[in-house]
Protein backbone atom coordinates (compact mmCIF):
# COMPACT_ATOMS: atom_id res chain seq x y z
CA UNK A 1 0.00 0.00 0.00
CA UNK A 2 1.38 3.48 -0.88
CA UNK A 3 2.75 5.45 2.03
CA UNK A 4 0.46 8.20 3.35
CA UNK A 5 1.87 11.49 4.66
CA UNK A 6 2.93 11.63 8.29
CA UNK A 7 0.96 14.23 10.26
CA UNK A 8 2.59 15.39 13.49
CA UNK A 9 0.33 16.46 16.34
CA UNK A 10 1.62 19.01 18.85
CA UNK A 11 -0.11 21.23 21.40
CA UNK A 12 2.09 23.67 23.33
CA UNK A 13 5.74 24.53 22.76
CA UNK A 14 7.45 25.86 25.87
CA UNK A 15 10.65 25.33 27.81
CA UNK A 16 8.99 26.56 31.02
CA UNK A 17 5.60 24.79 30.96
CA UNK A 18 6.33 21.30 32.26
CA UNK A 19 3.10 19.71 31.11
CA UNK A 20 2.86 16.64 28.90
CA UNK A 21 1.21 18.77 26.22
CA UNK A 22 4.15 21.16 25.88
CA UNK A 23 7.27 19.98 24.06
CA UNK A 24 10.45 22.03 24.32
CA UNK A 25 11.64 24.19 21.44
CA UNK A 26 14.75 22.01 21.10
CA UNK A 27 12.68 18.81 20.89
CA UNK A 28 10.39 20.23 18.22
CA UNK A 29 13.29 21.47 16.11
CA UNK A 30 15.11 18.15 16.47
CA UNK A 31 12.04 16.21 15.34
CA UNK A 32 11.40 18.47 12.34
CA UNK A 33 15.05 18.28 11.29
CA UNK A 34 14.86 14.50 11.58
CA UNK A 35 11.89 14.38 9.22
CA UNK A 36 13.69 16.56 6.68
CA UNK A 37 16.89 14.53 7.02
CA UNK A 38 14.94 11.32 6.31
CA UNK A 39 13.73 12.82 3.04
CA UNK A 40 10.18 13.72 4.04
CA UNK A 41 8.83 16.69 2.07
CA UNK A 42 6.75 19.29 3.97
CA UNK A 43 3.27 19.76 2.50
CA UNK A 44 0.32 22.06 3.33
CA UNK A 45 -2.88 20.82 4.93
CA UNK A 46 -4.60 21.07 1.54
CA UNK A 47 -2.43 18.26 0.17
CA UNK A 48 -2.49 15.80 3.07
CA UNK A 49 -5.58 13.88 1.95
CA UNK A 50 -4.43 13.45 -1.65
CA UNK A 51 -0.66 12.97 -1.37
CA UNK A 52 1.21 9.67 -1.34
CA UNK A 53 4.88 9.15 -0.58
CA UNK A 54 7.33 10.57 1.94
CA UNK A 55 5.65 13.79 3.02
CA UNK A 56 4.68 15.38 6.32
CA UNK A 57 2.55 18.13 7.83
CA UNK A 58 2.66 19.70 11.30
CA UNK A 59 -0.50 20.44 13.32
CA UNK A 60 -1.01 22.29 16.62
CA UNK A 61 -4.17 21.72 18.65
CA UNK A 62 -5.74 24.32 20.99
CA UNK A 63 -3.97 27.42 19.56
CA UNK A 64 -1.90 28.01 22.67
CA UNK A 65 -0.22 31.43 22.49
CA UNK A 66 3.14 29.86 23.34
CA UNK A 67 3.46 28.27 19.88
CA UNK A 68 4.05 31.58 18.09
CA UNK A 69 7.87 31.42 18.12
CA UNK A 70 7.75 27.77 17.03
CA UNK A 71 5.53 28.69 14.08
CA UNK A 72 7.98 31.37 13.02
CA UNK A 73 10.78 28.81 13.18
CA UNK A 74 8.84 26.30 11.07
CA UNK A 75 8.07 28.96 8.46
CA UNK A 76 11.78 29.78 8.30
CA UNK A 77 12.45 26.09 7.54
CA UNK A 78 9.81 26.10 4.79
CA UNK A 79 7.68 23.66 6.79
CA UNK A 80 3.91 23.98 6.47
CA UNK A 81 1.85 23.97 9.66
CA UNK A 82 -1.77 24.36 10.70
CA UNK A 83 -3.26 25.57 13.99
CA UNK A 84 -6.66 24.53 15.37
CA UNK A 85 -8.49 27.05 17.53
CA UNK A 86 -11.54 26.87 19.79
CA UNK A 87 -13.49 29.95 18.78
CA UNK A 88 -15.09 30.37 22.19
CA UNK A 89 -11.67 31.31 23.57
CA UNK A 90 -10.49 33.62 20.78
CA UNK A 91 -12.43 36.73 21.87
CA UNK A 92 -10.17 37.20 24.91
CA UNK A 93 -7.47 34.53 24.59
CA UNK A 94 -8.33 33.16 28.01
CA UNK A 95 -6.54 30.04 29.30
CA UNK A 96 -7.85 26.73 28.02
CA UNK A 97 -9.70 25.23 30.97
CA UNK A 98 -10.91 21.84 29.79
CA UNK A 99 -10.77 18.73 31.97
CA UNK A 100 -7.35 18.15 33.55
CA UNK A 101 -5.94 21.50 32.36
CA UNK A 102 -8.41 23.45 34.50
CA UNK A 103 -6.32 22.77 37.60
CA UNK A 104 -2.92 23.23 36.01
CA UNK A 105 -0.72 25.83 37.69
CA UNK A 106 0.17 28.95 35.69
CA UNK A 107 -2.70 30.32 33.67
CA UNK A 108 -0.27 32.15 31.39
CA UNK A 109 1.01 28.82 30.06
CA UNK A 110 -2.51 27.87 28.95
CA UNK A 111 -3.37 31.22 27.34
CA UNK A 112 -4.86 30.83 23.88
CA UNK A 113 -4.53 33.03 20.81
CA UNK A 114 -6.88 35.96 20.30
CA UNK A 115 -8.44 36.76 16.95
CA UNK A 116 -5.71 39.32 16.28
CA UNK A 117 -3.03 36.74 17.04
CA UNK A 118 -4.74 34.21 14.78
CA UNK A 119 -4.85 36.81 12.01
CA UNK A 120 -1.11 37.33 12.46
CA UNK A 121 -0.59 33.57 12.16
CA UNK A 122 -2.56 33.51 8.90
CA UNK A 123 -0.42 36.39 7.60
CA UNK A 124 2.66 34.21 8.27
CA UNK A 125 1.26 31.60 5.89
CA UNK A 126 -0.02 29.21 8.54
CA UNK A 127 -3.41 27.52 8.08
CA UNK A 128 -5.95 28.06 10.87
CA UNK A 129 -8.75 25.54 11.28
CA UNK A 130 -11.49 24.67 13.74
CA UNK A 131 -11.14 22.86 17.06
CA UNK A 132 -14.87 23.52 17.69
CA UNK A 133 -16.25 26.28 19.93
CA UNK A 134 -15.76 24.89 23.42
CA UNK A 135 -13.58 21.75 23.10
CA UNK A 136 -16.29 19.20 24.01
CA UNK A 137 -16.31 15.45 23.58
CA UNK A 138 -18.25 15.41 20.34
CA UNK A 139 -19.55 11.84 20.59
CA UNK A 140 -21.40 12.81 23.78
CA UNK A 141 -23.34 15.69 22.17
CA UNK A 142 -26.84 15.63 20.72
CA UNK A 143 -27.17 16.07 16.98
CA UNK A 144 -28.20 19.71 17.46
CA UNK A 145 -25.26 20.44 19.80
CA UNK A 146 -22.87 18.76 17.41
CA UNK A 147 -24.06 20.89 14.49
CA UNK A 148 -23.51 24.08 16.50
CA UNK A 149 -19.99 23.13 17.58
CA UNK A 150 -18.94 22.25 14.04
CA UNK A 151 -20.84 24.75 11.91
CA UNK A 152 -20.73 27.84 14.09
CA UNK A 153 -17.01 27.51 14.82
CA UNK A 154 -16.38 27.22 11.08
CA UNK A 155 -18.49 30.31 10.36
CA UNK A 156 -16.79 32.32 13.11
CA UNK A 157 -13.32 31.48 11.80
CA UNK A 158 -14.32 32.41 8.28
CA UNK A 159 -15.87 35.71 9.39
CA UNK A 160 -12.93 36.71 11.58
CA UNK A 161 -10.08 35.54 9.36
CA UNK A 162 -11.74 36.29 6.01
CA UNK A 163 -10.77 32.98 4.49
CA UNK A 164 -12.33 29.55 4.13
CA UNK A 165 -12.04 27.23 7.10
CA UNK A 166 -11.49 23.86 5.43
CA UNK A 167 -10.09 21.71 8.24
CA UNK A 168 -11.20 20.42 11.63
CA UNK A 169 -9.50 18.66 14.53
CA UNK A 170 -11.72 16.66 16.89
CA UNK A 171 -11.14 17.60 20.55
CA UNK A 172 -9.57 14.69 22.46
CA UNK A 173 -9.53 12.80 19.14
CA UNK A 174 -13.13 11.90 20.02
CA UNK A 175 -15.08 10.92 16.91
CA UNK A 176 -17.23 8.20 15.38
CA UNK A 177 -19.24 7.68 12.19
CA UNK A 178 -21.94 10.18 13.29
CA UNK A 179 -19.36 12.86 14.09
CA UNK A 180 -17.49 12.29 10.83
CA UNK A 181 -20.74 12.62 8.89
CA UNK A 182 -21.55 15.84 10.71
CA UNK A 183 -18.12 17.24 9.85
CA UNK A 184 -18.71 16.45 6.19
CA UNK A 185 -22.18 18.01 6.31
CA UNK A 186 -20.77 21.16 7.98
CA UNK A 187 -18.66 21.79 4.89
CA UNK A 188 -15.15 20.82 5.99
CA UNK A 189 -12.84 19.31 3.38
CA UNK A 190 -11.08 17.02 5.87
CA UNK A 191 -10.62 16.40 9.58
CA UNK A 192 -7.73 15.17 11.72
CA UNK A 193 -7.95 12.61 14.50
CA UNK A 194 -5.61 10.40 16.51
CA UNK A 195 -3.62 7.57 14.94
CA UNK A 196 -5.96 5.10 13.24
CA UNK A 197 -6.76 3.71 9.77
CA UNK A 198 -6.87 6.48 7.16
CA UNK A 199 -10.14 8.33 6.51
CA UNK A 200 -10.42 11.80 4.95
CA UNK A 201 -12.58 12.81 7.93
CA UNK A 202 -10.32 11.14 10.48
CA UNK A 203 -6.81 11.60 9.10
CA UNK A 204 -4.38 9.84 11.46
CA UNK A 205 -1.71 11.82 13.32
CA UNK A 206 1.31 10.98 15.42
CA UNK A 207 0.99 12.64 18.83
CA UNK A 208 4.23 14.03 20.27
CA UNK A 209 4.42 14.90 23.98
CA UNK A 210 6.90 16.27 26.49
CA UNK A 211 7.36 12.91 28.20
CA UNK A 212 8.42 11.23 24.96
CA UNK A 213 12.12 10.53 25.27
CA UNK A 214 14.33 11.46 22.35
CA UNK A 215 14.44 7.81 21.27
CA UNK A 216 10.68 7.34 21.64
CA UNK A 217 9.87 10.53 19.72
CA UNK A 218 12.18 9.57 16.87
CA UNK A 219 10.75 6.05 16.79
CA UNK A 220 7.16 7.33 16.66
CA UNK A 221 8.05 9.35 13.56
CA UNK A 222 10.01 6.58 11.84
CA UNK A 223 8.57 4.43 9.09
CA UNK A 224 8.98 1.36 11.32
CA UNK A 225 7.20 3.03 14.23
CA UNK A 226 4.26 3.99 12.07
CA UNK A 227 4.15 0.53 10.48
CA UNK A 228 3.94 -1.09 13.93
CA UNK A 229 1.22 1.37 15.01
CA UNK A 230 -0.78 0.53 11.88
CA UNK A 231 -0.43 -3.23 12.42
CA UNK A 232 -1.65 -2.87 16.00
CA UNK A 233 -4.74 -1.07 14.74
CA UNK A 234 -5.40 -3.78 12.16
CA UNK A 235 -5.47 -6.39 14.94
CA UNK A 236 -8.18 -4.60 16.93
Amino acid sequence: MPHRPTVLCYHGVSDAWEDALAVTHAALERQIRAMLRRGYAPIPADDVATTYGKAFHVTFDDAFANIRAALERLVSFGVSASVYACTGYADDGRPLDVERLSSTDGDHHRRTMTWDELRDVVAMGVEVGSHTISHPRLTELSDAELRVELRVSKEQLEDELQRRCAFLVYPFGDQDARVRAAARDAGYSAAFADYQPFDVFAIPRVGIYRNDTRWRGDFKLSKLGQFIATRRLERR
